[in-house]
């Protein structure tokens, strides 16, 4: 049976308090991610292996435990930066992750330790709903186009918060009926690895929000595609696709990849 716990990449709070510290970070790791690893990773490492091939170095910006940019270095053979705000995080990530290439900590929005243009791609997971403001998320999307070269792809993989209330798999964003502005806060639910679950506090951006502000960070050729589940057959591990209905992925996808190529 594969591994499939990682939970979303966000920088949010278990039960009211930041993913900080060394209980926090295991309590991050310790999340399922079933509808992540249906509808989400397989994707955005689809995304990426049609822009870069093997050896080509991959920055995960948001690595947390470092799950993800394990799998996508030995998936695609690429040499994989995992960067973070978190040093705890980190930690878990270098005892774990061990196919990801070396580790670079996230301080005052800069990545310490990486020249300008060093990679050939970048991905970034479910980081940017712990972002309380516009100018926090176009921060983001700069640093990473600062770590890439000409032409070089990012593919993001998000929650539409339009999708609020729906009970999937492995979350739940916001509650039934609430309408959220860009940047409001709503409540998350994750499912961890013993079935229980989990809130955190997060922010709603609105998928249709990332285009500008990629094109404003200095990026092109913003595309965005929301998987199904039946694309997830082909793509997505066998045994998760064949485990449960996936009923309400089915009905609502959730999950949505943008992908961008630097200006």
């Amino acid at each position: 049976m594969s591994d499939w716990s990682e939970g979303p990449g966000q920088r949010g709070a278990p039960d009211g308090a930041a993913w900080s510290g060394r209980e926090g970070a295991r309590a991050f790791a310790a999340l399922e991610a079933a509808t992540d690893w249906l509808l989400g990773y397989p994707f955005v490492f689809r995304a990426l292996s049609r822009r870069i091939g093997p050896g080509a170095v991959l920055v995960d910006y948001g690595c947390g435990p470092g799950r993800v940019a394990d799998r996508a270095a030995r998936q695609l053979g690429a040499r994989v930066i995992g960067v973070d705000t978190s040093p705890e995080m980190l930690a878990l990530a270098r005892a774990s992750a061990t196919a990801v290439a070396e580790y670079h900590l996230v301080e005052d929005g800069r990545v310490t330790g990486l020249a300008d243009g060093c990679a050939d791609a970048a991905m970034c997971n479910h980081v940017l709903a712990s972002l309380p403001t516009e100018d926090a998320v176009l921060d983001v999307f700069t640093e990473i186009r600062r770590l890439l070269r000409p032409d070089a792809p990012l593919v993001l993989l998000s929650t539409d918060p339009a999708c609020n209330g729906t009970e999937y798999a492995s979350l739940r964003v916001g509650e039934p009926g609430e309408v959220y502005g860009p940047g409001d806060e709503l409540t998350v639910r994750l499912r961890r690895t013993d079935g229980s679950w989990q809130e955190m506090r997060n922010h709603a951006w609105p998928v249709g929000y990332y285009p500008g502000l990629l094109e404003r960070a200095g990026f092109r050729d913003v595309v965005q595609h929301r998987p199904t589940v039946d694309e997830a057959l082909t793509v997505a591990d066998p045994d998760l696709a064949a485990g449960r209905a996936w009923q309400a992925e089915r009905e609502r996808p959730p999950l949505v990849i943008t992908s961008a190529l630097v200006a």
